[in-house]
């Protein structure tokens, strides 16, 4: 006499039947659906025995990234003693602890299905990543392109990191001082080159930025660490001084002009 075997549950006979083990128990499908499967997010249909589940997490912000993590449930018929494994045909979704069927997961815009493609979820809906930039993401100034990662703001204006560039040397300026000139910005060295005062003394230019100090006195500019008597070298900063020709002196030094 043939061994009986028996739904874990409802105990009537898999022979010829399809079922799904469990924790090594096994169920007929109807009453493996009835007490485990989960209920698909879009569609509120069961998601059945014949799935597999896709595990999705968070790879970046506001990305996330569809890892598979397969989980198969895999089912089996009986006839003479004999059992053949019937190859699985969809996927289940899971995000947050919600389900959906493979083909109820798609994109609030394009209603594609997103699979396990990075998708970004916004206001409880989910984008996948052509469609959030092209109806959400801000445009950058210069390249027109959307910006997802590295953006900075300038002027009130959006920009890509590696778009904002120095005008002059086209350096990035992203995490440097900069300064800017007719709305065009410039790291401080080709400021400096370009614009800036040149020391009487040392000649080197006098950029006046980051609450610098510097002397002014009939249209020429000096560093204050340059703004020496010629003879003795004391400090003028502060000081009456005296002048003969370009030279600047010190009043004790001036006695003998």
């Amino acid at each position: 006499m043939t061994e009986r075997y028996d739904c874990h549950y409802c105990k009537e006979s898999l022979f010829g039947k399809k079922y799904v083990l469990r924790e090594e128990n096994p169920y007929c499908v109807k009453c493996y659906e009835s007490l485990y499967s989960n209920t698909c997010e879009e569609c509120k249909k069961a998601i059945g025995c014949n799935s597999r589940v896709t595990s999705l997490k968070p790879f970046a912000v506001p990305y996330i990234k569809l890892h598979k993590t397969m989980h198969q449930i895999v089912y089996f018929s009986i006839s003479n003693s004999t059992r053949f494994v019937i190859k699985v045909c969809s996927r289940k979704m899971e995000h947050k602890g919600n389900s959906w069927h493979e083909t109820c997961f798609t994109c609030q815009r394009c209603q594609q299905p997103i699979g396990t493609k990075s998708f970004i979820p916004k206001d409880n809906q989910n984008y996948c990543v052509p469609c959030y930039e092209k109806q959400f993401a801000m445009q950058c100034v210069h390249c027109k392109k959307p910006i997802t990662t590295g953006g900075v703001t300038y002027h009130d204006q959006p920009w890509h990191k590696d778009c904002f560039l120095c005008t002059g040397c086209k350096q990035q300026l992203s995490g440097q001082r900069f300064t800017s000139r007719d709305d065009f910005a410039y790291c401080l060295n080709c400021f400096c080159n370009l614009y800036a005062k040149k020391c009487a003394s040392c000649t080197t230019p006098i950029s006046g930025l980051g609450g610098s100090k510097y002397i002014s006195f009939e249209e020429r500019q000096w560093h204050n660490d340059c703004f020496n008597c010629k003879k003795c070298s004391v400090s003028l900063v502060g000081r009456g001084f005296l002048t003969e020709r370009d030279d600047i002196l010190c009043p004790e030094c001036g006695k003998d002009m």
